[in-house]
């Protein structure tokens, strides 16, 4: 069975905390008892220090009063909650804070020096009680002699106590701090887990090929962000897919009308549908569809470049003087149909630096549709002007221009309005793609300006050159 990594992460916090909580009420405990024991051992040896030096008088010869002494004994005894001897060197108890008379009970094996280096021992202290204690002794000195001890005994279960009350606080600050970890974790799924869930739903869905599908995260976040990407990348794949689609058709039709014709034509010459007389007219009409496809496939070919990073090769020329030549090659067909240019230059010369072959596709290219979709007597406006450190190249027709609802369509590829299908038979659709294509890869930009009847005005720009 395979756990998610979030499973994973619950049960390792979980696992954590329990022998957090554990690890932390054990060290705790031990160091709480460790310090308290001290701290009490310490305040229980000053206490018997002050007790001996009180008893020490009867050994110095000073005159005291053995029942005041026992009083003030029992006093401190029960100020701190513990039980006091006074034991002769032998172990003999003298006297007990819990009885006035001298009790003469002998401890056995009685060894003050039992304790090592330490003022304290912990323990039944040689059996004298049925519980543990804590054991404090002081010598009672006197005429620089040794003469008895005096012994203090704290059972463990008060220091115990003490400790199970410091404890608590430490129990309870733990609880709060896991309790608001765990709010923490509450906030990470919702903010966290669940949205990667999501995302990762999403990424599988557009690996099955569901490119519809849309990732509901809405946070402003990284992953609102990631989320949004994706749903981006999801659209845009969706767009390009539906483009593949059109763009296949297009191509199979494109190529499919002409070959159809070729056939036919060839098939009605072999046949003998066709007499000799007129082999030269639908063999003409042969080299035309020709020249059809040959164009297509050439357009085809640019955009696949033009596709490619890296094509460009850029030099400084004079764009004034590719124009006039580009305007020049349509010289021909400009008087079957009566028309002129009229050719406006901001300077005599104007350099520019861009790839000069491709630009003189994209003059070539609007200037072929001004040709074909002017009237008759009809003129052809090219113009240059300088803004800045661009150049602005207009090529204005007064022809049928484009109507409203296909301006934005103009620069798909295979797009034909309604109105040039019935004057650009022979046009592929691909003409305006493959001049915007050119101008956006120079990192420039490439607008229209159309009115339907009146005339269509294509202006780009290039950068100028900064060259002497």
């Amino acid at each position: 069975m395979k756990h998610s990594l979030y499973y994973k992460f619950i049960l390792g916090y979980l696992v954590f905390g329990l022998l957090g909580f554990a690890a932390v009420g054990t060290v705790s405990d031990r160091m709480m008892r460790e310090h308290l024991l001290e701290e009490k051992a310490e305040a229980l040896y000053d206490e018997a220090n002050l007790i001996a030096s009180s008893y020490s008088g009867f050994y110095s010869g000073k005159k005291q009063d053995l029942n005041a002494a026992y009083s003030q004994l029992q006093a401190v005894a029960e100020f701190l909650r513990a039980e006091i001897w006074v034991v002769n060197r032998q172990g003999v108890v003298i006297v007990e804070s819990r009885q006035s008379n001298r009790s003469g009970r002998v401890i056995e094996g009685f060894d003050p020096t039992a304790t090592g280096n330490r003022s304290y021992c912990v323990g039944r202290y040689f059996n004298q009680f049925n519980y543990d204690v804590l054991s404090v002794s002081a010598p009672i000195t006197g005429n620089y002699n040794t003469y008895g001890y005096v012994v203090v005994h704290l059972p463990i279960r008060q220091i115990q106590e003490s400790s199970n009350r410091a404890l608590d606080v430490v129990y309870i600050s733990t609880g709060i701090l896991f309790i608001l970890s765990l709010i923490i974790l509450l906030i990470f799924t919702k903010t966290v887990y669940i949205p990667l869930k999501k995302i990762t739903e999403g990424a599988n869905e557009y690996a099955a090929g569901n490119l519809d599908y849309q990732i509901d995260v809405k946070t402003h976040d990284e992953i609102g962000y990631l989320a949004a990407t994706l749903n981006y990348m999801s659209d845009e794949l969706n767009k390009m897919e539906d483009y593949q689609k059109t763009f296949i058709a297009n191509v199979s039709h494109d190529f499919r009308s002409p070959l159809t014709s070729i056939k036919g034509y060839l098939e009605a010459i072999l046949d003998g549908t066709i007499p000799p007389e007129m082999y030269e007219k639908y063999l003409t009409r042969v080299l035309s569809e020709t020249d059809r496809l040959t164009k297509l496939t050439q357009g085809l070919l640019t955009l696949n470049t033009l596709d490619s990073k890296g094509y460009l090769s850029r030099s400084n020329f004079d764009i004034n003087r590719v124009i006039k030549d580009t305007a020049a090659s349509f010289e021909v067909i400009c008087n079957q149909k009566n028309l002129t240019f009229d050719l406006t230059f901001s300077d005599s010369i104007q350099m520019v630096y861009a790839d000069l072959g491709k630009i003189q596709q994209v003059l070539y290219n609007l200037i072929d549709n001004a040709i074909k979709f002017s009237h008759n007597d009809a003129t052809i406006y090219i113009q240059t002007s300088i803004r800045y450190e661009k150049v602005f190249i207009s090529v204005k027709d007064t022809g049928i221009g484009i109507p409203k609802d296909s301006v934005k369509k103009i620069w798909e590829r295979f797009y034909k309005t309604d109105l040039s299908r019935g004057k650009d038979k022979r046009g592929t659709g691909l003409g305006l793609s493959i001049v915007k294509e050119i101008i956006q890869a120079h990192g420039e930009n490439i607008d229209v300006i159309s009115t339907e009847g009146v005339g269509s005005e294509f202006i780009f720009t290039l950068p100028k050159s900064t060259s002497l």
